[in-house]
């Protein structure tokens, strides 16, 4: 009987860096980042201050951009993407909120107003009841305690349905309180609609709750990506 080989077929990653690299005034932020992030998967990125984190991630939706390198979403180069399309597929949340004056059904339904799109009093009710804040569409932004106002950012964020999210340090600001309600919606996220994930933090702690992989970077390189725990173990942080 003859052997027949059948083609291995690899998926292909929701989210791919191939070779990232940003330089200002000769100063290398990003040097030479390549990495690939399946669908609906959270990804921590750690190591000291100044390590090029969140440059890193700056690059991935170009509010920086590459001096070379480049992302593929889905398997496309993000760069024949308009830059307002690339921003609606790759969400981000900073970590202050960030938030314009008026009420927070206002701010939800900012990107899609960009877009000339009106969303409908039920569909900002029902982002605001995912984040855990059923009947605050009227409210003013200005009442809101940090943890308000940093889940109102998300569900603008999630009023564009992204296919990735970038989360730089969104709960460092916060109570830790506030903080688990944060972390609870971005798994709560990932696993529902299948959004990836990259989370700058700090916290170890945080990484190893939320990521089942961490990359650790240093003097703008990405020196190791594995499973979070190892990661942290090998580079001291645990």
């Amino acid at each position: 009987m003859n052997d027949t080989s059948f083609p291995v077929t690899t998926p292909i990653a929701e989210l791919r860096l191939a070779g990232l690299q940003r330089s200002v005034e000769g100063r290398l932020l990003v040097d030479d980042v390549s990495t690939s992030i399946p669908r609906a998967e959270i990804v921590a990125i750690t190591g000291p201050s100044g390590a090029g984190k969140s440059t890193l991630i700056r690059l991935v939706n170009r509010l920086d951009e590459p001096t070379s390198g480049t992302v593929y979403i889905g398997g496309s180069d993000y760069r024949k993407l308009p830059p307002t399309a690339l921003r609606q597929t790759v969400g981000m949340v900073m970590q202050s909120a960030n938030l314009f004056a008026g009420s927070v059904a206002d701010n939800v339904g900012f990107g899609p107003a960009q877009r000339r799109q009106v969303l409908k009093r039920e569909e900002i009710e029902g982002l605001l009841a995912k984040v855990g804040l059923s009947g605050y569409a009227s409210q003013d932004v200005s009442t809101l305690s940090g943890g308000e106002a940093q889940r109102v950012s998300f569900a603008r964020m999630l009023a564009n349905r992204p296919r990735i999210l970038l989360l730089d340090e969104p709960t460092s600001a916060l109570d830790e309180k506030s903080s688990r309600t944060i972390e609870d919606l971005v798994l709560k996220v990932t696993e529902e609609d299948g959004v990836t994930c990259l989370i700058v933090t700090h916290s170890a702690a945080q990484a190893l709750r939320l990521a089942k992989r961490t990359m650790f970077m240093s003097g703008g390189k990405l020196l190791s990506i594995g499973p979070t725990e190892e990661i942290l173990h090998a580079h001291g942080s645990v």
